[in-house]
């Protein structure tokens, strides 16, 4: 074999389409085919200038030294190939890789393999980095894709002008991207793969740091296309308490709760990490799993013991997986490392376990792997008399983490036990703040794989390291004091964030709050443990907001509902606000009285209080719910009534909120001029506030529809879907798209109307939302005009097409036609 090019390498990866069924057709003359094949590839290779560098069954590996020559190889291939039955997709992709005397190792060969597999029999795949080296003309943009190793999404191009389906490339997902290939397993992921496809629930079993989340998390990937309703991923470690891990799906889904996933229709597959602290929550699960066309795939220390559950305990990595594994670890930190011996027998003293085996190659830096054989070995010597009822490969990998813990300085260990306070991740404001670490050691602690860093530049621990480390602060004796300090520190951003959360920054606050929930709960929890049920209150109530917007509201009414039961009778404002959030939670769950209770009973507090606003605001609310329940004289008393309150007070905003609900009983009573006049009193008083915005937004659109305003419609309704889609607001997106489809019936663009309105229906079923009065009035006009126009059959064709289409998709075309007029 000719030497393998080194420095910028382009690679380039075949495999035969269908191969199995085409055995089956061809029978005999398979084997003269698959020869034939094999001489095509070779010769091309050897033409130019490629050589081999391995074969398995029907797929090549070949290595080229310009990018250029990769392509004119593969588009000779096709050439050669395309007369015959055999069709073999191609995928080239460029980079630095390491050579030795096993081949060439590093990401890049994973990417060039992804690459190929992404793509259908007689097509060509080339990634942006062999583009923008090739310099060759007939290469066609696919646009961005996220290849099924869950690492970032890579730009894709297509070599020739051919038709072909959609790639095999991730969608409908929301499975983390992850910085480094997935290595081995290939037997595990094959067999993980067939009992997903085979059975409702399965859980993957074994100790932490094992790799159970991220085989699911390949396992997941794999079978991505089978499941049309999507694979989403619900990671678990940061809940303890088993009533919100139907909540913390149902919020992974973008639903009120997980009664609406019973009534979702497409195949979906839910990948539930870290359950092992959640048992009592297990006979949930097979609710789920017997959802139409729902499957579960659980990882957890300990099966969840249910019927029907199929368990696949996750075995130790074999140790030519665990060595690739090391070497690839290795050589982010060392480009020039290589595998010896002693890296094998480490491997094996660690019994194959992953986390164990990352740990010990970032030591690669400063240690030969001799030296930390060396070290590895005492260190486990140790500890073999560890606690009888760990299993096994917990001691072992406890030793693991013991060893790399001793080989902190005297502050590392201090600082390393008190990051340990946080739940989920943290950020480095935060640490400073809490427990006083200096960013020096932070990024000691994420040099040496003990700590990690998120794109958003926050930190994180595992879970098992995490576990270990709490062990350590409980040593110190910190422990209370710091769940106290993160307790107070989380109280203090949240009331710095409240007034600014119905305010123009609004959004900003949201995102900034977005990923301090594990926080927030150790936070509730804390305050609760000591007994300052009053700062659990302020907190809860601090944040209604955050679980009103973002979800789950369950969590949140029982956050409020734990806190209101505790508080003290002085605690009268945040009694309120809490009374009055509950108010919005019950009436977004449609329990009309349920909620109007909470806002009679908060409208009584806060007259005694004498705090007129927050009388206002309840008042608005029970109007509100009595509008819900057909009590519209009472509701419009009640909202005049705040409305009066708000002018009395001169609060600006609130005289906006009153009068957007005043607009919305006219808008009811069809007095059409009234309702805009109410509408855009209020839009001009809280423009800049998202949601508010949107809300107003799309009551205008509607109200100038009814008065024969097409224009004004059309701009109003842009304007909300633009604003709304960025939100992620999708209950006033689904009433939006009703009026959006009814411009465009009005404008003569009928066969679009007909796509809006199926892509609607589509968000309908997949939220479980429904439309209100007026927008079902306004759904049946258009749907029957729709129907004249286009005809029955037509009318079905495009409503379809745009239930098929991606939501995005529908709404960038409409809203562009929209734009044009």
């Amino acid at each position: 074999m000719r030497e393998l090019p080194t420095g910028t390498v382009t690679f380039l990866f075949t495999d035969i389409e269908g191969s199995t069924k085409l055995l089956h057709e061809l029978g005999d003359a398979y084997v003269d085919a698959l020869a034939e094949h094999r001489r095509v590839l070779r010769e091309a290779f050897a033409r130019h200038g490629g050589v081999e560098v391995d074969t398995q069954g029907d797929s090549f590996f070949a290595a080229f030294a310009r990018a250029t020559d990769a392509l004119s190889a593969a588009a000779e291939v096709q050439r050669a190939l395309e007369p015959g039955r055999i069709r073999v997709r191609i995928g080239i992709h460029t980079g630095e890789p390491t050579l030795t005397d096993e081949g060439y190792v590093g990401t890049d060969v994973h990417k060039g393999a992804r690459i190929a597999a992404a793509g259908h029999g007689g097509q060509i795949l080339v990634s942006q980095t062999t583009r923008e080296l090739a310099d060759e003309g007939g290469l066609r943009d696919l646009g961005e894709h996220r290849l099924k190793d869950l690492t970032a999404s890579e730009r894709i191009f297509q070599l020739g002008d051919g038709e072909f389906p959609a790639l095999k490339t991730l969608y409908q997902t929301n499975l983390p991207v992850q910085p480094t290939p997935f290595v081995g397993r290939a037997r595990e992921l094959a067999e993980l793969v067939e009992l997903v496809r085979h059975h409702r629930l399965v859980t993957l079993t074994g100790p932490g740091g094992s790799g159970k989340t991220r085989l699911a998390l390949q396992a997941a990937a794999e079978v991505a296309e089978d499941f049309e309703g999507g694979v989403w991923f619900v990671p678990l470690a940061a809940i303890d308490d088993p009533e919100l891990v139907g909540p913390a799906i149902a919020d992974t889904l973008g639903m009120r709760d997980e009664v609406e996933l019973h009534q979702q229709t497409k195949p979906m597959l839910l990948l539930l990490d870290n359950f092992e602290q959640l048992l009592e929550a297990a006979p949930l699960v097979p609710q789920f799993a017997r959802s139409n066309d729902v499957r579960v795939l659980v990882t957890s220390r300990e099966r969840l013991t249910l019927i029907g559950e199929q368990e696949y305990a996750v075995p130790a990595l074999p140790v030519d997986d665990a060595v690739s594994l090391f070497s690839l670890r290795a050589q982010a930190l060392s480009r020039g490392f290589e595998a010896d011996r002693d890296v094998a027998e480490i491997c094996s003293r660690l019994d194959g376990l992953p986390l164990a085996i990352e740990l010990a190659a970032a030591r690669v830096k400063v240690l030969t792997p001799a030296q930390i054989l060396g070290r590895l070995g005492s260190r486990l010597e140790l500890l073999t008399g560890g606690a009888r009822d760990a299993p096994q490969r917990q001691r072992t990998l406890r030793s693991t983490i013991e060893w790399s813990h001793e080989l902190l300085d005297e502050a590392e260990r201090a600082q390393f036990a008190r990051v340990a306070v946080f739940a989920g991740s943290f950020s480095l404001e935060a640490a400073e703040a809490i427990v006083e670490v200096d960013l020096d050691r932070l990024s000691s602690l994420v040099d040496k794989s003990l700590l990690r860093q998120t794109g958003e530049g926050r930190f994180f621990m595992l879970e098992t390291i995490r576990e270990f480390a709490r062990e350590r602060l409980e040593e110190l004796g910190e422990a209370e004091r710091l769940r106290a300090r993160l307790a107070e520190w989380t109280l203090a951003l949240a009331e710095r964030a409240e007034p600014q959360l119905e305010a123009r920054d609004q959004t900003t606050w949201l995102d900034a709050l977005e990923p301090e929930r594990d926080n927030i709960r150790t936070a509730l929890s804390a305050f609760a443990d000591q007994g300052r049920d009053d700062d659990a209150l302020r907190l809860a109530t601090a944040l209604w907001r955050l679980w009103w917007h973002r979800g789950p509201t369950a969590e949140g009414a029982r956050a409020l509902e734990t806190a209101l039961a505790s508080a003290s009778a002085q605690a009268v404002p945040d009694r309120i606000k809490a009374l009055r959030a509950l108010g919005y939670f019950a009436h977004a769950r449609g329990a009309w009285a349920e909620a109007a209770d909470f806002h009679e009973r908060a409208v009584g507090l806060s007259r005694s209080a004498g705090d007129l606003r927050e009388e206002a605001l309840a008042l608005l609310g029970l109007g509100a719910d009595e509008s819900a329940q057909d009590d519209l004289v009472s509701a419009k008393r009640h909202v005049e009534e705040a409305a009066r309150l708000a002018s009395n007070i001169a609060d600006a905003r609130l005289s906006a909120i009153a009068a957007a609900t005043l607009g919305a009983l006219a808008l009811h009573d069809r007095d059409y001029p009234r309702a805009r006049a109410l509408f855009e009193r209020s839009l001009v008083d809280v423009r800049g506030e998202d949601f508010a915005t949107v809300v107003n937004l799309g009551n205008l659109a509607l109200t100038a529809l009814r008065l024969g305003d097409i224009d004004e419609a059309g701009a109003r309704i842009r304007e909300n879907l633009e604003l709304g889609l960025r939100l992620h607001d999708h209950l006033s997106t689904v009433h939006a798209l009703e009026v959006l489809a009814a411009v465009l019936r009005a404008r003569g663009q009928s066969d679009l109307a007909a796509r809006v309105l199926g892509a609607n229906a589509t968000l309908r079923e997949d939220e479980a939302l429904s439309l209100q009065e007026l927008e079902a009035e306004l759904h049946e006009e258009t749907e029957a005009a729709l129907r004249q126009a286009l005809g029955e059959q037509r009318f079905a064709s495009e409503f379809e097409t745009g239930a098929s289409t991606e939501l995005a998709e529908v709404v960038e075309t409409a809203v562009s036609r929209l734009a044009e007029r």
